[in-house]
């Protein structure tokens, strides 16, 4: 009897061990503790960019215990809300967003914040998004609103940031750096006052205007990152594209940490790197047809010029230029497909990823080679 109970014990012990390989867990003293992940979703439908949320969810990844995916409004209003721990609304059009939510969604994320005490990010649009702006259709949540909405388009490229000691204090690799991020017609922000749980702690420093029309002097001092609880949830918003700037994304799931109250742990140095970028770097009319121009010297005959191109796309922080450069990794020579894998893992293109390994798997070259396996370790 007692060798039969002995035999089942062992069994059921050896279950539990199978099972246990399954789980996120972390050792401590040999004692296997299980470590839940964070669910992070990201919205994904009408008004959301499908760039902007593969490179949110691509930035996400850098955190090992957050799992992203992308969430549509069908599954909200079904309930997987419930599933989460914090949301996302990407970069693309707010408004749109909103309107793709619906009356039914857009009670549900309320209530996953005021009432379910979960998060949400804004990024961009999804920063336009939680903005509580007479003018704009919006969730009207944030103690923030929006200002010159008649110049919304008024630019993109490279913009300069200050963090304040509380920004510091939750992006303390960024204390003593100038700070830069990819910018894309964001949101120029100023705080309403009616809420002591807003915290600023970011300020515009680039007087943002390349595209005609748009007045200067607005941007600067504005407020371009912050957070606040509301209800029993939290929200954090950014009125750039830091998951699209090299050197930057790791912003983003420390922010997805910050909002589910997590502890704010550092990542690999290999992602935090505030010295890439040295000055702002705006696409007015010149630079928005000199992108045009080189992005034409792809297809040049000479190798030299195509690797010289996507240089430049690199250097001017073009963004559609990185994409571009991906396509380069299946170029008839060996160099220029040695060089677009080097950028794409200089540009922390992890999307590629597969692109890298589908290239190195047919690449003859021995050098090249070497170099796609570097590149695809990088991203890992």
């Amino acid at each position: 009897m007692m060798m039969r109970l002995y035999i089942k014990l062992l069994v059921v012990l050896f279950i539990l061990f199978l099972t246990s390989c399954h789980l996120n867990k972390t050792t401590t003293n040999s004692l296997v503790v299980e470590k839940p992940l964070i669910k992070v979703g990201v919205f994904d439908g009408n008004g959301a960019g499908a760039i902007s949320v593969i490179e949110t969810i691509e930035a996400l990844k850098i955190d090992k215990e957050i799992a992203s995916f992308p969430i549509s409004a069908s599954d909200i209003i079904s309930g997987k809300l419930d599933d989460i721990d914090a949301l996302i609304f990407p970069g693309g059009s707010g408004s749109k967003q909103l309107n793709y939510l619906g009356y039914e969604g857009e009670k549900r994320v309320k209530e996953f914040i005021n009432k379910k005490g979960k998060g949400v990010i804004g990024i961009c649009a999804g920063a336009y998004m939680l903005c509580n702006t007479p003018t704009y259709n919006s969730l009207k949540i944030a103690g923030v609103k929006h200002v010159d909405r008649a110049h919304y388009n008024r630019g993109r490229g490279l913009v300069e940031f200050k963090l304040n000691k509380k920004g510091q204090s939750i992006f303390p690799e960024l204390a003593g750096h100038r700070q830069f991020i990819q910018y894309y017609d964001g949101p120029i922000m100023e705080n309403l006052g009616t809420s002591s749980a807003l915290t600023e702690l970011a300020e515009y420093v680039t007087d943002i205007h390349p595209n005609k029309g748009t007045p200067l002097g607005i941007t600067p001092g504005k407020l371009f990152l912050y957070h606040e609880q509301i209800g029993n949830g939290r929200i954090f918003a950014i009125a750039g594209h830091a998951e699209s700037t090299p050197g930057m994304r790791w912003m983003i799931p420390r922010m997805a940490r910050w909002i589910t109250g997590q502890e704010l742990v550092s990542y690999d140095s290999k992602w935090i790197d505030p010295e890439k970028n040295s000055k702002p770097i705006l696409f007015d009319y010149n630079l928005k047809e000199k992108e045009k121009e080189v992005w034409l010297q792809l297809f040049d005959k000479n190798p030299v010029t195509r690797m010289d191109a996507m240089y430049e796309l690199y250097t001017m922080r073009s963004r559609p230029g990185v994409r571009w450069t991906v396509g380069m990794l299946r170029d008839e020579n060996a160099k220029v497909r040695a060089y677009a894998a080097e950028l794409t893992a200089k540009s922390e293109y992890s999307f590629a990823l597969k692109d890298l390994e589908a290239a190195y798997n047919i690449e003859h070259n021995k050098e090249t080679k070497t170099i796609l396996q570097q590149s695809i370790n990088f991203l890992k």
